[in-house]
């Protein structure tokens, strides 16, 4: 493999759905960068995807999703966030005991 050149990376259709979405809602080349993908293969994926009817057309079913059930993802999603925090903390202050103890 040459210097300077990234290995070859497949992504999926999701992927590049929404980096080109991320894209054209940030503009520049921060979203690119963020991301880990060349900036040409990024106007690649718009180009497709402008050509193909619109900008990130495979996003469109993510887009009619009632608000009623994004809230309930969301707040489902909160709720485990919050459980995984608490199980983080009780398991950093056993650690914490465990380790004095065998002091």
């Amino acid at each position: 493999m040459k210097e300077g050149r990234l290995p070859k990376r497949q992504y999926t259709e999701e992927f590049r759905a929404e980096a080109i979405r991320l894209a054209a809602s940030a503009g520049g080349s921060e979203p690119t960068k963020r991301l880990g993908i060349p900036v040409a293969t990024m106007g690649n994926w718009s180009r497709r995807a402008t050509s193909a009817g619109g900008v990130g057309r495979t996003t469109d079913a993510a887009a009619r999703r009632p608000v009623g059930e994004l809230e309930a993802e969301n707040s489902r999603l909160r709720r485990e966030l919050a459980e995984a925090k608490l199980y983080v903390e009780i398991l950093r202050k056993a650690a914490v005991y465990f380790a004095k103890g065998s002091q």
